[in-house]
């Protein structure tokens, strides 16, 4: 369905059972459950799909061995099953990758590999590898590029990886095949409860970003999964009584891309404690390397956040003492930031927020909305599963069965058993899974505009997957802006050209020029 056939099925609508507000991916998960489930389903974003918390993971699908060391055992365990789930779903998009922790000190191989082999034990069946020492020699040949000088050995382990952006992409286009309507920059204006049927529901109003359009929706259940922003959800709800109080307490994470030279080869880094108790990890992915990431408390919660400058001096000089080479300033093709949203303390926790929950919380308010946040990408199936179970247990859905999330495989997966291009490897066609040869057959296959991008995918991009302006296909159809900023301001304005040629008028290029400095990291001071 294009754009304007979603908005005409809405304005037809009576009452929708669910309307969910926020596109990443929590809430695309719980729109895909309730669709299968048989639910009437509308989902809106107020920007681009996956464009805040989901698309500015460190790209890893991960039990959690920072939780398996605070102990928390129940956690690692559902985080490992999910694991698996995911990338039996969309093996084009997420797959195991091996990870190695050099050491550097005679206690560390024998000590992180204790852990790490009781990761193995809870993954059992789900585990992707197993455990294994590496010597010097060995840990070199897994990673070229780590310094040498004094480096005793390593531990190896397996985790997963995956395209963030374009997993959510292919959930929202799995529900919307089930039944779901999705969309993307449609902002929520107010959700009000329904006068015309007292306790039995809401109206949501929502406002077209690019017409202006506004439209009221009758809902019987209203799902708040606007991520680090639930709490201004909530507060809109509340409209002027007391606002709730607040649930989110945000911690960023910075992550810098440079070239794969840096660390040559297959597998990732892990410093699993950093001089200041930190953990650091260099991750090869779609053919550049991601490093960071950082946990800094904020206040604020700026839709494009900036690093701090003691943030990316700490990922600098952090990689230097594992890398041969340097990593400077210079290097950098891009840095961008994610805002975690960490389940709130009810003080001020110690520590930061290193300390605070990344398992997901589910209220519902006393007018009925129901708020999820925190927890992370790896479980957000299960955080689906359980939201739905709460919307049960408050009466505000009928009760249906469920699970088929499990084995429902999203949109472009390929067959089992099928080999998958890593996705370490640079971005191309592989990524479209089994929709390849439909994106192939589009006009402007054989022409590229830079990293592997062609016509034919831009054209995909808005007949297929939602996108209306130049950074929704070069930030998250296509990684350019996370991969290289500098190339995909190059890129911007064939892509601009091609979207008018589609019909779209709003295309935001000069915005995205602007967002591609932001991304090339010169407006982060020097120092500290």
């Amino acid at each position: 369905m294009t754009r304007q056939d979603l908005l005409a099925s809405l304005r037809s609508s009576d009452c929708l059972d669910l309307v969910v507000v926020g596109g990443g991916a929590t809430g695309l998960g719980v729109a895909l459950d309730a669709a299968l489930r048989g639910f009437s389903v509308a989902l809106f974003e107020a920007n681009d799909f996956a464009s805040g918390t989901s698309s500015r993971s460190t790209k890893l699908l991960h039990g959690g061995v920072r939780y398996l060391a605070q102990g928390n055992i129940a956690l690692v365990r559902e985080a490992l099953a999910e694991r698996a789930t995911v990338l039996h779903l969309a093996p084009h998009l997420a797959q195991p990758l091996p990870f190695v922790m050099p050491s550097y000190a005679c206690w560390q191989s024998p000590f992180y590999g204790a852990g790490l082999a009781m990761y193995d034990l809870l993954a059992g069946r789900a585990g992707l590898g197993r455990t294994r020492w590496l010597n010097k020699a060995q840990a070199m040949a897994a990673l070229p590029g780590v310094r040498a000088d004094g480096l005793r050995g390593g531990v190896q382990y397996w985790d997963g990886q995956f395209d963030d952006a374009r997993l959510a992409l292919a959930l929202a286009r799995t529900a919307e095949a089930a039944g779901a309507r999705v969309l993307n920059h449609l902002p929520v204006q107010a959700i009000r409860p329904d006068v015309a049927s007292p306790g039995q529901g809401h109206v949501v109003t929502v406002q077209d970003r690019f017409s202006g359009e506004v439209l009221a929706l009758r809902a019987r259940c209203v799902v708040n999964a606007a991520g680090v922003w639930v709490d201004d959800v909530r507060a809109q709800a509340a409209g002027g009584g007391q606002a709730p109080a607040r649930m989110v307490s945000p911690s960023q994470g910075v992550h810098v891309v440079v070239d794969r030279a840096f660390l040559a080869g297959h597998s990732a880094l892990l410093v699993p404690r950093t001089r200041d108790g930190r953990v650091l990890f260099a991750v090869p992915w779609l053919g550049k390397l991601v490093l960071g990431t950082t946990d800094t408390p904020r206040d604020d919660l700026p839709r494009e956040p900036q690093a701090f400058a003691g943030e990316l001096a700490f990922i600098l000089r952090e990689a230097g003492q594992v890398l041969a080479r340097p990593v400077t300033r210079a290097d950098i093709r891009s840095v961008w930031v994610g805002l975690r949203p960490l389940v709130a303390a009810p003080t001020p926790a110690e520590g930061g927020t290193q300390s605070l929950s990344r398992e997901h919380t589910i209220v519902v308010d006393p007018g009925g909305l129901v708020t999820v946040t925190g927890g992370k990408w790896t479980t957000y199936r299960a955080m689906a599963e359980d939201v739905l179970e709460r919307c049960f247990e408050a009466g505000l859905l009928p009760r249906r069965a469920g699970g088929t999330t499990a084995r429902h495989r999203l949109v472009g997966a390929p067959p089992a058993g099928q080999e998958a291009v890593p996705i370490h490897q640079a971005p191309g066609l592989h990524l479209y899974g089994t929709e390849a040869g439909a994106v192939r057959a589009l006009a402007g296959a054989g022409r590229e505009l830079g990293m592997g991008l062609t016509e034919a995918m831009v054209r995909h991009a808005v007949r297929a997957e939602y996108a209306c302006t130049v950074e929704d296909v070069l930030a998250r159809r296509w990684r350019s802006l996370f991969l290289d900023a500098g190339e995909a301001a190059a890129m911007a304005p064939a892509v601009a050209d091609i979207l008018v040629d589609e019909g779209l008028s709003q295309v935001g290029l000069d915005a995205f020029l602007d967002l591609c400095e932001h991304y090339r990291g010169h407006q982060i001071p020097t120092g500290g």
